[in-house]
C-alpha cells in the first residue's frame, strides 16, 4: 500500500460499475446482547445468519471478504460458504458500509480507498468505535490500493453517487455536530469533491424517523434514496399516513422533484409499519447491487414483491435475489449497511 498522491483526481464510481470484490464484517460478540440487553445468544444467531446469508448470495456473483474479529473467526467459518475469504482484525462493530473505505478511481483508472474519521456515528454514547476506525486502512493494505486520507468524519452509508459527479446526502450527517461540529455546507462539499470527485450536491434534509433513535445514525441517505443509473432516483416511499416517514417522504419527494434532470422512481414501502420497538424504517432502497445481482432487503410482507417488480426494471441486467433483512434492521441498519464494493480497475 502506498499514500495518495494529491495531485490525482479521485472519483467514486457507481455501485453498479464492475466490482472487484465485496468487503463485510462479522458481526461481533456483543450482537448476542443487543437486541435486548441481556445475553440472547438467538439475537447472535439471528444477525450471524442473516450477515451470512448476505456474504454466501454475494459469493454467487463475485469475490467476498469477510473482516473476522480474531476471536470469531472459527466461528464464522461455520456459517460462511468456502468461497468466503476471511481476514482477520480487531471489530467493534460490523457496518462495513460505514466503517470500512470508500473505493474511488484515479484518473488511471486505478483504485484507491478513502478513509475518513469514523467516531460511531457522532459518537454516541452507546459506541465503541477504536478498533473500527483502523479497518478502512486495514482493508487496502490487503486490497492493496492507496489511501486517500480524510479529515471529514464520515461514512458511507451517508452518501450515494451516480458515478457522473453527483452526490446524495442528508444535512444531519456530514452536518452534525457530532461529527462535524466546525464544518460549514461549502467545506463539507470541498472535501468531497476533493475525496469522491462530487461536483453536485443534492442535500435532503433528514432521513427516516427511526434513525434518530438510539441505535441510529442520524440519517444516513442509503436507506432513503439512491441512484439506479445516472439521474434515475429510487426513493422510499411510505404511503400510509399514520406513520411518521409519511410526511418525511413526502419532503424528500418534493425536494427531488426540485433538481434539474432526475428521473424519480417510487419504491413504495412495505405494508408492516409497527414492530416490538416502534415504527419500522423498513426499506427496499437499502440494496446492494453487485455483478449479475442486487440482493435486496425482504421482510416476509407484500411489499416485497412489489420492490422486486420495481427493481428488476430498474436493473434489467441483473438478478433479483430477496433476503431477509429483518434481524440486520433489528440492529439499526440494512443489506447496503453491511456490505461495501470494491469497483474493479478500468
Amino acid at each position: 500500500m502506498t499514500s495518495e498522491d494529491a495531485t490525482r483526481p479521485w472519483r467514486m464510481p457507481a455501485e453498479w460499475t464492475p466490482h472487484e470484490r465485496t468487503w463485510m464484517a462479522w458481526p461481533t460478540a456483543g450482537y448476542a446482547t443487543a437486541e435486548g440487553g441481556e445475553a440472547d445468544e438467538g439475537a447472535g444467531d439471528r444477525a450471524r445468519a442473516a450477515w451470512a446469508a448476505v456474504a454466501n448470495s454475494v459469493a454467487r456473483y463475485e469475490p467476498v471478504t469477510m473482516v473476522v474479529d480474531p476471536a470469531d473467526v472459527e466461528q464464522a467459518r461455520e456459517w460462511l460458504h468456502a468461497g468466503v475469504e476471511v481476514l482477520e482484525a480487531p471489530l467493534d462493530d460490523s457496518w462495513m458500509r460505514d466503517i470500512g473505505p470508500t473505493f474511488v478511481h484515479a484518473s488511471d483508472g486505478s483504485v484507491a480507498g478513502v478513509d475518513w474519521i469514523f467516531n460511531g456515528w457522532g459518537a454516541q454514547d452507546w459506541a465503541t468505535w477504536d478498533a473500527d476506525a483502523q479497518i478502512a486502512r486495514a482493508v487496502c493494505a490487503t486490497a492493496a490500493v492507496p489511501v486517500v486520507s480524510s479529515s471529514l468524519t464520515n461514512e458511507g452509508g451517508g452518501i450515494h453517487v451516480d458515478g457522473e459527479g453527483t452526490v446524495l446526502l442528508t444535512r444531519t450527517v456530514q452536518l452534525d455536530p457530532g461529527r462535524n461540529p466546525e464544518w460549514s455546507t461549502e467545506q463539507v462539499e470541498r472535501e468531497l469533491t476533493r475525496t469522491i470527485g462530487a461536483e453536485r450536491f443534492i442535500w435532503l434534509e433528514r432521513g427516516l424517523t427511526r434513525d434518530y433513535e438510539q441505535f441510529g445514525t442520524r440519517g444516513h441517505v442509503d436507506i432513503v434514496a439512491c441512484f439506479s443509473s445516472p439521474g434515475t432516483v429510487l426513493f422510499h416511499d411510505q404511503r400510509n399516513p399514520e406513520h411518521p416517514d409519511y410526511a418525511v417522504t413526502q419532503r424528500v419527494r418534493a425536494q427531488l422533484e426540485e433538481v434539474d434532470g432526475l428521473t424519480l422512481i417510487p419504491v413504495p414501502a412495505p405494508d408492516v409499519l409497527q414492530d416490538e420497538e416502534g415504527w419500522v424504517d423498513y426499506s427496499y432502497i437499502n440494496h446492494y447491487v453487485c455483478n449479475g445481482a442486487v440482493i435486496l432487503c425482504a421482510f416476509d410482507d407484500p411489499g416485497d414483491a412489489r420492490a422486486t417488480e420495481i427493481l428488476a426494471e430498474a436493473y434489467p441486467d441483473r438478478e433479483i435475489v430477496l433476503i431477509d433483512a429483518r434481524p440486520i434492521f433489528a440492529l439499526g441498519g440494512g443489506i447496503h449497511c453491511i456490505t461495501q464494493q470494491q469497483p474493479a480497475a478500468r
